[in-house]
């Protein structure tokens, strides 16, 4: 049979304030557990929430960003369901009314097309706090210091048809929530988290099947494994003729499986109600108005920018402004170099990047800052150095940092432009490759043209990289006639 794959993805995002989103605990990561759980967190007798108006703005902000209507009245509500990091017994969280309604998101697709990806909603909740099962010989502790964290739950329309589809989803929301400020999506601390829903269905078929839900997917790399493992489970119990069963799931990173952990709970098993501690949350306009007014710019228009006033072609634009901490480096190059952004962007996207990568590191904890960087490409862009002698001071300064300027002086690194000298080189270059001269001479110009890399390589091994290739070239081309 032919199966059509149907995926929605719920994101939990947890936002960057300072405080609880219904208590003044502080909501730093690492503090030793159960340091920061107050009596509001814990849902003592007699407590009351105050709702944190922060949390409420980068919602707003949130909504703003994916074009969304953002409701004049939303209500909290407690779901009610036991688990033992939830120490209320019941989650405060948004139902019927939550405070960003429907949106979407642009993907950019592997062929370079853009996909737009319905948003559901967008409702603020309370985070649970943690299970921790190491160290505990069989049994397991428990840490409420994430416990009230504010957390902001984007659910998806049911629109990927693809775990690649899923993952360039999940990223543009990850993009998107940073360059707004509202979180640092640092999936390794939890701060962003996904909650996969897939089905298949056969093609053709207007109805949807029955869904599993992934929980708790914390690595884009594992967004694409988990549902890919869930598709596979649900394509072989299908075509052996078996039904799907609703439920939620986990992914099994060693074994590269899912396995369920519990069947799926509809809506009415939580019995959702208004809680009673919480008036209905009103938004005015005039607190959208000024939400609006601090929005930055977004991915999408700093993409259309670069195209426009840096001449970036749209790969280069959108790999450089995929991150707001990325497109701020990139913009810090091209001003402190004074090059030609096409020039800086292939050292950000490929030197630095694929440094970056190689050493499992992002842009946040880059040994080379934009100002070193940008020294170094200022130094190619004005040919006191060559592009090959560039990648050796790149490698110094990620090892032991300083400036471009300064290893150039150090080890001697100047590129030689001086006419004479070069000249002096291909001379003796040309003495010592009669063979390669003459098949050179006997060849057309095509050929020509590949056996110049000759030359060249062994002037610049001559020069020890020093000498500028462009004067090479053009040395070259009047002596070889």
């Amino acid at each position: 049979m032919s199966w059509e794959v149907v995926i929605g993805l719920e994101v939990h995002v947890q936002l960057a304030t300072q405080s609880k989103i219904f208590s003044g605990s502080s909501t730093e990561f690492g503090a030793e557990p159960n340091t920061q759980a107050s009596l509001i967190d814990l849902g003592m007798p007699g407590v009351l929430p105050v709702l944190n108006a922060d949390a409420v703005e980068k919602a707003v902000k949130f909504g703003l960003g994916i074009d969304a209507q953002i409701t004049p009245k939303s209500v909290f509500a407690r779901k009610n369901y036991f688990y033992p990091d939830l120490p209320k017994g019941y989650q405060i969280s948004q139902f019927e009314l939550p405070i960003v309604g429907m949106g979407h998101i642009e993907i950019t697709l592997e062929d370079g097309s853009t996909k737009r990806i319905g948003v559901t909603r967008a409702h603020l909740e309370e985070d649970a706090g943690k299970s921790l099962h190491e160290d505990f010989h069989g049994m397991s502790g428990i840490d409420l210091n994430r416990a009230g964290t504010p957390l902001l739950e984007i659910v998806s329309e049911p629109d990927m048809r693809s775990a690649k589809e899923a993952v360039a989803y999940a990223k543009a929301i990850h993009s998107l929530i940073r360059y707004l400020g509202i979180s640092d999506g640092d999936m390794s601390q939890g701060s962003m988290r996904c909650d996969c829903n897939v089905s298949l269905r056969q093609k053709g078929e207007e109805k949807f099947g029955t869904r599993r839900e992934i929980k708790n997917v914390n690595s884009f790399k594992n967004v694409e494994k988990a549902i890919n493992a869930e598709i596979e489970w649900q394509m072989d119990e299908l075509e052996s003729g078996r039904e799907i069963q609703q439920a939620t799931v986990l992914y099994d990173v060693n074994k590269d499986k899912t396995f369920a952990m519990r069947s799926k709970e509809e809506a009415n098993d939580y019995r959702y109600f208004p809680d009673p501690d919480l008036l209905p949350l009103e938004v005015t306009e005039a607190v959208i108005n000024r939400v609006r007014q601090d929005l930055p710019e977004l991915p999408t228009q700093k993409i259309e920018r670069f195209m426009a006033e840096l001449e970036l072609s749209d790969y280069d634009a959108r790999v450089l402004a995929a991150d707001r901490v990325l497109a701020d480096y990139f913009e810090t190059v091209v001003k402190e170099s004074g090059a030609k952004p096409k020039l800086c962007a292939n050292w950000v996207s490929v030197e630095l990047l694929g440094a970056l990568n190689k050493n499992d590191l992002d842009i946040d904890t880059s040994p080379v800052s934009a100002e070193q960087l940008g020294g170094l490409v200022k130094r190619i862009a004005d040919n006191t150095i060559s592009g090959k002698i560039a990648k050796q001071i790149f490698e110094e300064l990620w090892n032991n940092g300083g400036t471009a300027d300064q290893i150039i002086e150090a080890k001697g690194l100047k590129q030689e432009t001086d006419t004479g000298a070069i000249e002096a080189i291909v001379d003796q270059v040309i003495a010592d490759s009669a063979d390669q001269v003459a098949q050179y001479l006997a060849a057309d110009d095509n050929k020509r043209k590949k056996l110049i890399g000759y030359f060249v390589g062994q002037t610049m091994k001559l020069s020890k990289g020093k000498a500028n290739p462009q004067m090479v070239n053009q040395i070259l081309a009047k002596k070889l006639v």
